[in-house]
């Protein structure tokens, strides 16, 4: 009934859209139709994001203009880069630096006199944006290590861009590889938090700069973005006590204590995306150091059979794997949630251009709970 109470608005049907569908009992995730698998094994960054904005994947000449559109909107105003210092000099946190940047990008919008209405024009707004805050997060980085900023690669993909820019080297393939496809898994699911936070305000017809803005600062609540940071400082807590991995899981669920990474809102079954970033670490281990694939499968065997989770459809997610992956990378542990930040940025943009092509406000209710008939006083005979 229209007055029950749905807390989180859960089970509570709000809007349609044809960018992603999880089905949670069969561990299952499409983007526009096409399997997570096919698209993490087969595409680029660059293609999901076209895909995503556009409703279908590109030809060749298509992916090769939309990635030179992508390559040429990365570079960042001299006042971002400054305020990223000073934040950086104020010890602020990534996803607060990350949240000023991509509103200071509104300040230097080419079309910010476009009529809200020109969808084609926000897609563009859209595309510098996302082009722009990989850049502003090395900056960010780098400032805070004391370096300078290292000026975006032209010839590199957005992910082996990002990761030049953060180390002034270029990566790997096999780096490179694995940073593409982590940014594809982390670009749209469903109807999530900051999705819905992006979606609320571009239906007022506010710009996507002040949708993406609330986006980031949905994902930086830690019961959103932050459970892969979370899972590595585990880790990490781990490598540090000299215990056995599996002496620790069992002494610490023991003593009661939740491991991050298993569970999700959604999948009642192991995270499809969990099990392709655990392919890669598996592959990253194989070329350096297996520990953090040997822990964090330790970790599922016990907890998945020994604990029981499975049984209770309780698994691993996304973060479960993508900590480490990240971690094997070279990424800061604070930088994690940011990165999310800079894949989701894509679905983001994708959900408001979507749900502007008919738009309505979204206006919900509430149930009031207040007293009722109180009888006023003035001030002075309080």
């Amino acid at each position: 009934m229209a007055d029950d109470l749905k807390k989180g608005l859960e089970g509570v049907l709000v809007a349609e859209s044809g960018l992603s569908s999880i089905d949670g009992d069969a561990g299952r995730l499409i983007y526009r139709g096409y399997s997570i698998e096919d698209l993490a094994r087969g595409t680029s960054y660059e293609e999901v994001l076209y895909l995503l904005w556009h409703g279908e994947l590109p030809t060749a000449d298509e992916l090769e203009s939309f990635a030179a559109a992508l390559s040429e909107e990365r570079e960042v105003h001299d006042d971002v880069l400054d305020a990223m210092e000073r934040l950086a000099a104020a010890d602020e946190r990534p996803m607060a630096a990350l949240r000023t940047a991509v509103s200071m990008f509104s300040a230097y919008e080419p079309e910010n006199d476009a009529d809200p209405e020109d969808l084609e024009a926000t897609m563009r707004k859209g595309r510098r944006i996302t082009a722009k805050i990989p850049t502003a997060l090395a900056a960010f980085e780098r400032y805070r290590l004391g370096e300078e900023p290292v000026d975006p690669h032209p010839d590199l993909g957005l992910a082996a861009n990002f990761l030049y820019m953060l180390t002034g080297e270029e990566p790997s393939d096999v780096h490179a590889e694995t940073f593409d496809q982590a940014l594809i898994l982390h670009a749209d699911h469903g109807l999530n938090a900051s999705t819905f936070t992006s979606m609320v305000i571009g239906s007022t017809m506010a710009d996507i700069y002040s949708a993406v803005t609330g986006g980031v600062s949905a994902l930086s609540g830690p019961l959103h973005g932050g459970a892969n940071q979370d899972v590595m400082e585990v880790l990490m807590e781990i490598d540090e006590s000299n215990l056995d991995p599996l002496d620790w899981v069992e002494q610490a669920t023991d003593e009661g204590r939740r491991i991050p990474g298993f569970g999700h809102r959604v999948y009642n079954v192991k995270d499809p995306r969990a099990k392709i970033l655990q392919e890669r670490s598996k592959e990253l281990a194989e070329s350096g150091n297996s520990k953090w694939y040997d822990i964090t499968t330790t970790i599922e065997e016990y907890l998945s059979q020994e604990k029981g989770l499975a049984e209770k459809g309780i698994a691993p997610n996304v973060d479960f794997y993508s900590g480490s992956v990240y971690y094997q990378l070279g990424i800061p542990i604070d930088m994690y949630t940011p990165i999310f930040a800079m894949s989701r940025a894509g679905g983001w943009v994708g959900h408001v251009l979507e749900y502007q092509e008919d738009n309505r406000l979204i206006r919900p209710l509430s149930r009031y709970t207040g007293p009722e008939d109180q009888e006023f006083v003035p001030v002075e005979e309080r």
